[in-house]
C-alpha cells in the first residue's frame, strides 16, 4: 500500500524555500473567497481542493515538483492534508504540507495579504504605477477635455467579452499586448490623448504603461478607477458594445514590430528557436510551459502542438492562472513576435518565471486546431451510477436529495427546482448532517454540476462517506437545460456558504451595495503598495 504519511514543512523553511531559486508550487487550497477574507501567502496559487483535480494537472504539469499546501491552519478540517495526499494519489511525488497553515506563516513574523485570492496581480499593477509614475487623469478630468472637444482616444484594456458586458461611451477594446500591436489602427495622431481604462486600476495601469513603453509619441494616461469610478461619478454605462481595434497592417504593423525590437533591448528578452524548445521539452528537471498568447480565436483557427491558450491580457498580470510553478521555464509565442515579447516584459518584471520568446513560433509545423482542455486527473471511472436528466425529472417529488457543486454564479443563474448549492470540499466533513429524503429521511443523493465532471469527484467522495444511495446526473446541469427541463433562479438554498468567490460590487443588485462595493476594492487597490512594503518575498524587477 502506498504510504501517504503527511511530511510537513515549517514557516522558517518555507520562506527559504520561496527565495532559494529553485522550482516549488506553493498552494492554497482554500476556497477563494475564505482566502480573501482570511488573507494568504503572496506567492501562492490558489487551486482550492473543491476543483484540485481539475486544475492541477495543467498548473502544476511535472509530477515531482516540489509542491507545498496550507490552509489556514487549526479549524480548518485538515484541507492542506487533504489536498497534500490527494496530489500523492495522482502522482505528485514531492508534496509537504505548511504546518500550522497561515497562521504559522503569520505566528513567524511574516506578510499575510488579504483582500483576493491573488492579491499579487492588483499589487503588481499598483507597484508598476509607483516606480514608472504612470499618469493618470480622474472621470471627471476626462470628461471635461471630452466636453472641450480634444482629440482623445478610449482605449478599453479588457478583452471584448468584459467589454460587451458594460463599457464606457465611446470605448474600443484593445487588451493586454494587443494595445502594442493594434493601437497604431485607432491612433492616427500624434497629437491624440490615449486615455486607457479597465473596470478598475490595474489594467489601466498596466496598458497605460506598456505603451509608454513602446514609444508611442502621444500622450497616454490611465483614467482613475475605470468603470467602478465611472458609476461612483454618477455616470451611466454602455452594455452590449462591440467595438474592436482589427488587426494591424501597414504602417501600424511596422510600428508595432519596431515598438517589439524595443522591449527586446530594454527588458533583455531572450529569444530562442525551435531545437532550443525541443532541448527544453527533453528536460525532465524543469517544468515547461507553452503558452500561446494571441486571442482566442486565433489559437483555435491554428496554433502550435504543445502550446496552450494564454491571451496576452491574461498573463497580464494573471500568469499564475496558467503557471503554477516559480521559477519555471515559460516561452511564449504568437504569430510574429510581437505580443509575445511584450507579454514576456511584463512575466519578467514580476519575477514569477524565466521566460523565452519563440521565434517563427509557427513556422513549419501543422498546427493543430480547436481549444485545448485541461487535463482532469484521477477522474472516477465506474463508481455512482449515471442519471439521465429524464429520469431525474420523472422520480416522485421529495424522494431525492440534489446537490448542485458548480461554482456559485453558476448554480445563482440558474439550477435544477430545489437543489441545494455544496461545496465539494466541505461534503464529506459532516454527511450525517445532509438533508433527508423521502419516507425514512434518508433517500437517493444525485449530484450535478455545470457539465457533470466536477459532480463525477463529488459523488465519488460521498460514496465513500455514506450509506446513501448516490448518483450523478449524466451531463450535469447543462444536459438538464438541453432537455428543455426548468431550472430555478428565484429561489436558492445554501447548504454551504458561497464562498468559493472572492466578493465583488459587480455581483451587487442593489444599487447603493454595488458602490460600497467599488469604494472598498478601490481603496484596497490604493493601499497594495504599503502592503508590499512589509513583504521580503516580493519577487518584482524594475527596468526604470
Amino acid at each position: 500500500m502506498t504510504d501517504f504519511t503527511t511530511l510537513t514543512i515549517d514557516a522558517t523553511g518555507l520562506r527559504a524555500l520561496l527565495g532559494g531559486g529553485a522550482e516549488y508550487a506553493l498552494v492554497d487550497v482554500r476556497e477563494p473567497g475564505v482566502t480573501a477574507e482570511q488573507g494568504s501567502i503572496l506567492l501562492a496559487v490558489s487551486i482550492p481542493l473543491s476543483v484540485l483535480e481539475r486544475r492541477v494537472g495543467a498548473l502544476v504539469p511535472r509530477r515531482d515538483t516540489p509542491v507545498i499546501t496550507y490552509d489556514g491552519g487549526d479549524g480548518d478540517g485538515g484541507l492542506a492534508e487533504r489536498g497534500a495526499a490527494r496530489l500523492r494519489e495522482l502522482g505528485y511525488t514531492d508534496v509537504r504540507v505548511l504546518a500550522g497553515g497561515l497562521a504559522a506563516w503569520a505566528e513567524a513574523g511574516y506578510k499575510v495579504h488579504s483582500g483576493g485570492d491573488h492579491v499579487i496581480g492588483q499589487a503588481f499593477g499598483e507597484w508598476i504605477e509607483e516606480i514608472y509614475k504612470t499618469p493618470h487623469i480622474s472621470v471627471p478630468e476626462f470628461l471635461e477635455r471630452r466636453a472641450a472637444g480634444e482629440d482623445i482616444v478610449l482605449l478599453d484594456s479588457r478583452p471584448i467579452g468584459e467589454f460587451t458586458n458594460h463599457s464606457l461611451p465611446g470605448g474600443t477594446s484593445i487588451p493586454g499586448a494587443e494595445l502594442v500591436y493594434r493601437a497604431a489602427e485607432v491612433v492616427s495622431s500624434p497629437e491624440t490623448l490615449v486615455v486607457v481604462n479597465c473596470a478598475g486600476r490595474t489594467r489601466s495601469i498596466l496598458g497605460a504603461q506598456v505603451l509608454i513603453n513602446a514609444g508611442l509619441p502621444n500622450r497616454v494616461v490611465s483614467l482613475e478607477g475605470g468603470t467602478q469610478s465611472w458609476v461612483l461619478e454618477g455616470h451611466e454605462l454602455d452594455h452590449g458594445q462591440r467595438s474592436e481595434a482589427p488587426l494591424p497592417t501597414g504602417a501600424a504593423l511596422d510600428a508595432a514590430r519596431a515598438a517589439a525590437d524595443r522591449f527586446r533591448e530594454r527588458f533583455g528578452i531572450r529569444h530562442i528557436d525551435a531545437a532550443t524548445l525541443a532541448r527544453f521539452a527533453a528536460d525532465d528537471t524543469r517544468s515547461l510551459y507553452v503558452l500561446d498568447v494571441r486571442t482566442p480565436e486565433e489559437f483555435a483557427a491554428g496554433h502550435r502542438p504543445g502550446s496552450r491558450s494564454a491571451p496576452s491580457w491574461d498573463v497580464a498580470p494573471w500568469v499564475f492562472r496558467h503557471v503554477g510553478t516559480h521559477g519555471s521555464r515559460v516561452v511564449l509565442v504568437d504569430n510574429d513576435g510581437v505580443r509575445a515579447t511584450v507579454a514576456a516584459s511584463w512575466i519578467i518584471q514580476l519575477g514569477w518565471a524565466e521566460v523565452f520568446v519563440l521565434d517563427g513560433a509557427l513556422d513549419g509545423v501543422e498546427l493543430e486546431t480547436g481549444p485545448v482542455v485541461s487535463p482532469d486527473l484521477g477522474l472516477p471511472s465506474g463508481g455512482p451510477r449515471a442519471v439521465t436528466p429524464g429520469e431525474l425529472a420523472s422520480a416522485p417529488a421529495g424522494e431525492t436529495l440534489v446537490l448542485d457543486v458548480a461554482p456559485s454564479p453558476d448554480y445563482r443563474a440558474g439550477h435544477l427546482p430545489g437543489a441545494y448549492f455544496a461545496i465539494r470540499a466541505r461534503l464529506t466533513e459532516s454527511p450525517s448532517a445532509l438533508p433527508g429524503t423521502g419516507p425514512t429521511g434518508t433517500g437517493p443523493i444525485v449530484v450535478t454540476s455545470s457539465d457533470g465532471v466536477l459532480a463525477r469527484y463529488a459523488a465519488a467522495d460521498l460514496t465513500a462517506v455514506t450509506d446513501r444511495e448516490v448518483r450523478v446526473l449524466d451531463g450535469g446541469t447543462a444536459a438538464w437545460r438541453a432537455a428543455g427541463l426548468p431550472v430555478e433562479t428565484d429561489q436558492v438554498t445554501w447548504l454551504h456558504e458561497p464562498n468559493d468567490v472572492v466578493s465583488s460590487g459587480w455581483r451587487e443588485t442593489d444599487p447603493e451595495a454595488r458602490r460600497a462595493g467599488f469604494r472598498r476594492y478601490l481603496a484596497w487597490e490604493l493601499g497594495l503598495v504599503a502592503e508590499l512594503d512589509q513583504d521580503d518575498t516580493v519577487p518584482f524587477t524594475t527596468f526604470a
